[in-house]
């Protein structure tokens, strides 16, 4: 019998898996989540609709309701708008209908890994942009590649993730004018931000915008995700997306957060200030950089100790980080999520221990 593995693409064997080690820990500020929950109250209006729903039948295949709800909250029309089982799915989905063997797909780097991995495992050619040195976007340099390249697609995540850094609007408005394929904005983080680029996908047909409500709006659990873009694009993209997508009782939590903005801006605004006293605390300690960052998390920078000796000193007393040295230009780095003032001071005391005892590690 051969080997089934001769009928895997050569290139795809010859990638790593996107995964994340099964760590847990009391603190857990490693993956930019949000912890700060959906009140009890809304919680348990979505698990009453969803015991009259039938378990036994299929969602709608088109959630209609929601797009519906997503179209007044985004100031997007509802046939340019498509839902996700996760931002993920829709890059997926975006990236299947525009990808193949000769597609070149322009990537800042470092940045989220899955843009890449899922062009190599479609078989396109990534080309990659670093970063400037003080790990932020150079729309200059973005333009001048995709150009030089003949990119058919630019992928942004701003904010970044992890770097935190974020493009403008009349920065992507010029990668939308100056450069001849798709511009996507990946927009998991925009809320912490407080600025967006939906209102140029107006203008700008070549734009598209990915969302999530696992950040900001505390659903991570439930996978719901929606994409924004020209209707004629979202029809195309619509064809990889798989039938019955999203689950009825993540499309019923996703339309309880809508119908509550005010909880959404109150937990975003007290995320920020968490995240700026954190960020203006571990800048005044020595022997660290506190990158900017516009999102829910940070980097936080060593310039003598080890990285990954502070990482496992941190987990051993129950804190949990996100170790991103591997990431291109991050070999002193880790990601820290900002969490609740509990976990923060957690963060905090564990994180000046691991300092005094940590190894001094090479640069």
């Amino acid at each position: 019998m051969s080997d089934p593995l001769e009928f895997v693409k050569p290139e795809v064997r010859a990638l790593s898996a996107y995964t994340l080690a099964a760590r847990t820990a009391r603190v857990k500020i490693n993956q930019n989540e949000n912890p700060f929950e959906l009140s009890d109250e809304l919680k348990r209006e979505v698990v009453e609709e969803a015991l009259r729903r039938p378990w036994g039948r299929y969602p709608e295949f088109d959630p209609r309701e929601l797009r519906e709800s997503l179209a007044a909250f985004a100031s997007w029309r509802e046939d340019g708008i498509l839902v996700g089982n996760g931002s993920n799915e829709l890059i997926e989905a975006l990236l299947l209908v525009t990808v193949g063997a000769t597609t070149r797909v322009l990537i800042p780097e470092p940045t989220f890994t899955l843009y890449a991995l899922l062009t190599r495992v479609l078989g396109g050619e990534v080309v990659p942009v670093r970063l400037d040195p003080s790990l932020q976007y150079d729309v200059d340099a973005l333009i001048a590649r995709a150009r030089e390249a003949k990119a058919a697609l630019v992928i942004v995540c701003s904010p970044n993730n992890p770097t935190g850094g974020v493009l403008s609007s009349d920065e992507v408005e010029r990668l939308c004018r100056h450069t001849e394929g798709l511009v996507v904005i990946d927009e998991a983080y925009h809320e912490f931000a407080g600025r967006s680029v939906v209102p140029l996908l107006e203008r700008q047909r070549n734009l598209v915008v990915l969302r999530t409500f696992s950040k900001a709006m505390a659903l991570a659990g439930l996978r719901v995700g929606y994409l924004l873009a020209a209707p004629a694009l979202v029809r195309e993209i619509d064809k990889a997306r798989l039938p019955y997508n999203v689950n009825f009782f993540s499309q019923l939590a996703a339309l309880a957060a809508l119908r509550r903005p005010d909880l959404l801006e109150a937990g975003v605004a007290r995320l920020r200030r968490l995240r700026d006293a954190l960020i203006m605390e571990l800048g005044g300690w020595p022997g660290l950089t506190v990158h900017p960052s516009e999102a829910n998390f940070f980097l936080l920078e060593l310039h003598a100790a080890d990285p990954k000796a502070v990482f496992e000193a941190l987990y051993a007393k129950g804190v949990l980080v996100r170790d991103v040295t591997s990431y291109p230009g991050l070999g002193r780095c880790l990601r820290i999520t900002v969490g609740s003032e509990e976990e923060n001071a957690a963060l905090l005391g564990a994180l000046e221990e691991a300092l005094r005892k940590a190894p001094v590690g090479r640069s």
